[in-house]
């Protein structure tokens, strides 16, 4: 199985302009692929764009992902709800019936809308989180435990895996802006980019240490001391190799 390279949020540093250009762009385009020559020259005309003044550059592929994700989301809009399900990962909040397989709410407590919730699911192949398409099927196994079969964002029926709904779905981590640097304490669970030779992916570690710096037109400049929990190595990074849970959008 290939290491699936994890898509950023589409909306990710881009500003209204840059959204509402390529929002246009994508309602003219019909079929057309976005090639990386058009990525780049587009990334190019917001780099240098008096709107960015101050602003970090774009990549040719943090556009590119852009326009890959919206298509994926139209094309999701024109399949059957049944397909295109997201299984909610409401473990806590309500009991599954094995018998039935569906889930029963506890009285007074109201369904949770999951219209606008992404999730990501850790292979087992290499233990590192991949942000999900597709719930495709659920089953038990004999021990009672539940898992779902995944589709990975950006790969085919080839790579589908079945993974476990309590210890390897949850809700998507999310990268900060630059200003939001800030709310990272030590201690706090993350999931680190790692980038080799032959491969690329987000494995979980956790801060050890923080180091403030002053930002500048590259965005922030502080230093993250992490250590990896799958073999305890150690590495100082910048906040944008790092994705966080949600929850942390919750601190002042």
């Amino acid at each position: 199985m290939d290491l699936r390279p994890r898509q950023r949020q589409p909306f990710s540093g881009f500003t209204e302009i840059e959204i509402e250009k390529m929002e246009n762009l994508l309602k003219q385009s019909g079929e057309q692929v976005f090639d990386q020559k058009f990525c780049k020259k587009l990334a190019g005309d917001f780099s240098h764009s008096t709107g960015r003044a101050g602003k970090p550059i774009v990549k040719w592929t943090e556009v590119q992902t852009w326009f890959q994700n919206r298509q994926k989301s139209c094309l999701s809009k024109d399949n059957s709800a049944e397909a295109n399900m997201k299984l909610p990962d409401m473990t806590e909040e309500c009991a599954l019936d094995k018998a039935t397989q569906t889930f029963h709410i506890p009285e007074g407590k109201k369904v949770p809308d999951l219209s606008d919730l992404e999730f990501e699911a850790r292979s087992s192949v290499d233990r590192a989180w991949y942000d999900v398409d597709t719930f495709i099927s659920h089953r038990f196994l004999s021990s009672g435990e539940p898992e779902v079969l995944v589709r990975y964002v950006g790969f085919g029926s080839e790579e589908d895996e079945w993974v476990n709904v309590r210890k390897s779905v949850r809700e998507r981590s999310v990268a900060l802006e630059n200003s939001e640097c800030n709310k990272v304490r030590v201690g706090d669970p993350v999931l680190c980019f790692q980038e080799g030779k032959d491969n690329a992916r987000y494995v979980e570690a956790h801060i050890l240490e923080i180091q403030k710096k002053f930002h500048d037109i590259r965005g922030c400049r502080c230093l993250f001391a992490i250590q990896y929990d799958h073999d305890n190595t150690k590495e100082t990074v910048h906040l944008r190799r790092l994705c966080f849970r949600p929850s942390i959008f919750g601190r002042l």
